[in-house]
């Protein structure tokens, strides 16, 4: 299993390159100092299972990085991994795509659990910082989902998009439901159309904004 690390300090490197080899002793770490370096790296590895991408790179913005990363490479699966912590960052990196979001002052078992949760198809997003009251300028601009009401979704959708807003992947969701895999999958098809969504990670922060 191949895991790009995309960061600019080596100590910081190191740190998520010990971390993402006591995942298993078939990780393979690549590391990348900028976007152009990650970008090639991808180009010549179209097998790397995960990217775990600082936000702050040099010479680009690291939104603009992971918006260019995820239509170029759209099938991998990309962490943020940032000192910036902020709800709205978060809200934005989940709706560019990304499919975690870990904070740099996350404890390393937290970090490990994190990516193990994505690498099972789960989503990450830390409880604490969505926890936080955002501004009323960041309340304003976050996507507000309608009321549960309105959704439209019965009884086992709305406890799909509960577990769904609490990052768990698909085979969990069944186990906890006792309900088929692709009965899950039809639930999701309908939570996001529902939602008016595109994605597991923007399902799982409407999930939280509507209090679930």
């Amino acid at each position: 299993m191949k895991v790009l690390i995309v960061d600019d300090h080596a100590l910081v490197r190191d740190g998520l390159r010990q971390t993402a080899e006591a995942l298993g002793s078939d990780v393979l770490v690549l590391e990348a100092q900028n976007a152009a370096e990650a970008f090639a790296t991808l180009e010549a590895h179209p097998d790397i299972h995960l990217v775990l991408l600082d936000l702050m790179l040099p010479g680009v913005n690291g939104f603009s990085a992971l918006d260019h990363m995820r239509q170029r490479f759209a099938t991998v699966p990309v962490v943020v991994i940032s000192s910036a912590d902020e709800s709205r960052d978060v809200i934005r990196a989940m709706q560019a795509g990304a499919v975690g979001f870990i904070p740099k002052s996350s404890r390393r078992e937290v970090v490990m659990q994190a990516l193990r949760l994505v690498l099972s198809g789960g989503v990450y997003i830390p409880p604490e910082v969505l926890g936080r009251h955002s501004s009323s300028r960041e309340a304003a601009q976050a996507p507000k989902p309608r009321s549960l009401a309105e959704l439209g979704l019965t009884e086992r959708q709305l406890q799909t998009l509960r577990l769904l807003g609490q990052g768990k992947p698909n085979k969990v969701i069944a186990r906890e439901l006792d309900i088929a895999e692709a009965t899950v999958k039809a639930h999701i098809t309908a939570i996001f159309r529902a939602l008016k969504v595109t994605n597991r990670a923007q399902a799982a922060i409407a999930a939280r904004q509507l209090d679930l």
